[in-house]
């Protein structure tokens, strides 16, 4: 059975094994959303948290519980910005109204801030536990950004400068493009993989018909087309990259990723003999 890195599963005695041989940890952040009629509308998440754990179990650390809630309701969500968004909103028995931008007690930029001030806030608990790399692990796709402009904003802070935590933030589809230039969609032959790979249970290709049928608030190959094979292939190459860019941050994370606009770099592990 493998060794469980789920941080909220372990005991004190547990964590702190885990985190002195490697004190990285894998912080999974996503959303609740479409997914078409064949895969959980958390499958970001999922997605995400899956991905975490491969990773601590394969380069150590630990796994923080996943985020679901807090991203933007307004913008990059299929409810809210498909073209197909009425006909997802059918089908969930919605209006489409209920995603308007005037049912929202904060505008989108407002929303965005919150989003950022709260992965701040979940990068110092972390700090505060004494891990010394945190990794947050996007599974829905806009949230790289986020995630991106909060570890610069993290990572600015005099104290992580000298002694804390050093954050990054990690896509899987976009660390492997050059196996897969095509990789990453949205509830097609990729993501659909993943779960596929990850939480077999929660995947019903049958739902979506009859090929010819138009596919409902999807893009990319066909989900039929998905195996769990190819998941776990894409989903290990993910998680063998992160591993690698980790563990050039651990130990080298004051003389190559300390200076402005340092943090964000990948690859330098590539240049320096794949330490």
């Amino acid at each position: 059975m493998p060794d469980e890195v789920r941080y909220h599963l372990l005991r004190p005695d547990q964590i702190r094994a885990r985190r002195e041989a490697c004190p990285v940890v894998y912080i999974p952040i996503g959303t609740l959303e479409w997914h078409g009629r064949h895969l959980p509308v958390g499958a970001d998440t999922l997605q995400a948290e899956g991905l975490a754990v491969r990773c601590a179990r394969k380069g150590g650390g630990l796994a923080f519980p996943p985020l679901y809630y807090g991203e933007s309701r307004v913008e990059s969500l299929m409810e809210t910005g498909a073209d197909d968004r009425d006909r997802i909103a059918d089908v969930m028995g919605l209006d489409p109204a209920n995603f308007a931008p005037d049912r929202h007690p904060f505008t989108a930029t407002e929303q965005v801030l919150a989003y950022q001030r709260l992965l701040l806030h979940v990068l110092a608990e972390a700090e505060s536990l004494g891990f010394q790399v945190g990794v947050l692990v996007a599974g829905h796709y806009p949230l790289i950004d986020h995630a991106r402009a909060a570890c610069h904003l993290f990572n600015q802070r005099a104290w992580s400068k000298r002694h804390g935590l050093l954050a990054w933030a990690a896509l899987d589809y976009l660390l492997i493009r050059d196996r897969y230039p095509d990789g990453g969609d949205h509830a097609a032959r990729w993501e659909t993989s993943h779960l596929l790979a990850l939480h077999p249970e929660t995947v019903d290709t049958g739902a979506l018909g009859p090929r010819g049928q138009p596919l409902i608030g999807i893009q990319g190959d066909d989900p039929r087309d998905a195996t769990a094979a190819f998941g776990n292939e894409t989903l290990d190459a993910s998680a063998e990259v992160i591993v690698r860019e980790v563990r050039h941050r651990l130990a080298h994370r004051q003389e190559l990723y300390r200076s402005h606009g340092q943090s964000m770099q990948e690859g330098v592990w590539r240049m320096t003999n794949g330490e």
